[in-house]
């Protein structure tokens, strides 16, 4: 490469990270090579986060398929796709995708996604998206802990006082639920919306003013703002002044203690005055553990009604697993990873041990400071150290054909007994056979 060549490196530099879209590009094995500043604003994600984990170890696709990972197996472009899918700190994101593969002399090298953000378009025009069809009400949130008796006991306060409401909790704790709860205590026949604010642009502002000021009577539930900048909290703090009035609900919901995000100015005073008639904290799932099983029997026997599914409870060993670890992630980790486990099971009664996700027993290991048997990949002090990326790949080959030995090289069985999807573990074979 001539130095005129190196010296454009900049410039490419300067456009990707200034463009109006995110650009998100991996190599062959899945794994980040580029990603612009615009997709760090959509999925809420920074660089160090990406670089060393692959797609689908970032993101909770649910039913659905990685844009990305079709092009890779594929090898051919996928076009204006909308796609909803969690990153690994539970935000939900919904883009419309154009994704490419890249060839050199021939060879797929990777392939690049250019994605346009519609999450907040998505759930303001939109209801909340909801797994279930039916409205959401205090009487399906599993309330066992005398915490969360009193959430519910003091939004129904708020209920009645018809004053804002303000709901502070850690990501994943439920606060949308509650929110809605109080809308369909209230009154379920009039609108209800939800504005994120992860990632709102000032035009949706003007949208939300013009939108809602032609109603009467309506709820909005304005998700995470202090997530705002703090040039938009004082347009948002004017728009919802300006739409004041008798029957018209407004609920909030904040991240961290109040006082510390003004504090470190994450937060605008006036906004959270604004919202602050009534403050309800959600504790997180740690500091309510008993609700963790009353929530798992709910979410099966749900599940078996809608689905006709087996599963019915969980195994000793999974039960005193569950209590133990910390769920950084709270109720909406833990529903993850139920949808995760119960689209892989076939005729179960119980979740037992072997139908967890390998990622989530690694990661309950390194919290618990347990050790997950390894085969022979445990490092011994007599020889050097393998890099890291090299260690990984022998690893996963070890444990991937073991796996398949054991269940007679049926991918389905091997992916079940795995905690993965058979698209996932089929990517995973087809990369170790073509490093070979």
């Amino acid at each position: 490469m001539d130095s005129t060549e190196q010296s454009l490196f900049p410039l490419y530099e300067f456009a990707v990270n200034h463009a109006g879209v995110g650009i998100h590009a991996v190599n062959r094995s899945g794994r980040t090579v580029i990603y612009n500043e615009k997709m760090k604003l959509i999925e809420g994600l920074e660089l160090d986060e990406v670089g060393d984990r692959t797609i689908l170890e970032l993101f909770n696709f649910e039913q659905e398929e990685s844009t990305l990972l079709k092009v890779l197996q594929s090898g051919k472009e996928q076009l204006n796709v909308k796609q909803t899918y969690w990153n690994r700190k539970g935000y939900e994101i919904t883009t419309v995708n154009d994704t490419y593969p890249v060839f050199l002399h021939g060879e797929l090298i990777g392939a690049v996604e250019i994605a346009r953000d519609v999450t907040a378009l998505e759930k303001f025009v939109l209801h909340p998206l909801r797994k279930d069809s039916v409205p959401v009400t205090f009487n399906q949130i599993v309330a066992v802990s005398d915490e969360m008796k009193t959430v519910i006991s003091t939004a129904k306060k708020a209920i009645h006082a018809k004053l804002p409401l303000l709901l502070i909790g850690e990501t994943g704790t439920g606060k949308d639920l509650i929110a809605e709860s109080v809308h369909n205590e209230l009154s379920p026949a009039r609108p209800y919306y939800s504005f994120d604010c992860h990632r709102s642009d000032p035009a949706m502002f003007d949208r939300l003013s013009e939108d809602l000021n032609t109603l009467e009577a309506f709820t909005l539930f304005c998700e995470r703002i202090d997530l705002l900048s703090l040039p938009l909290q004082q347009k948002l703090y004017r728009v919802l002044k300006d739409m004041e009035q008798d029957g018209r609900l407004f609920i909030a919901s904040i991240g961290d203690d109040p006082v510390e995000l003004i504090a470190e100015g994450s937060l605008m005073k006036e906004l959270y005055y604004f919202f602050a008639s009534f403050t309800i904290r959600i504790p997180p799932l740690r500091k309510r553990k008993e609700d963790i099983m009353p929530f798992i029997n709910s979410y099966l026997t749900r599940r078996k009604k809608r689905f006709g599914t087996t599963l019915e409870g969980v195994s000793k060993e999974v039960e005193h697993l569950f209590l133990s670890y910390d769920w950084p992630g709270n109720i909406r980790e833990l529903e993850f990873l139920l949808d995760e486990i119960s689209s892989m099971a076939t005729i179960q009664n119980s979740i037992t041990y072997e139908m967890l996700p390998l990622h989530f027993r690694l990661k309950v290991d390194e919290m618990t400071n347990t050790r997950i048997q390894a085969g022979d990949f445990i490092v011994q002090p007599q020889k050097d150290l393998l890099p890291l990326d090299q260690y990984l790949r022998e690893a996963e080959e070890y444990y991937l054909q073991k796996a398949m030995k054991m269940h007679n090289d049926n991918i389905t069985k091997t992916a079940q007994a795995l905690g993965m999807s058979r698209q996932n573990l089929q990517y995973r074979l087809r990369k170790m056979k073509g490093e070979k």
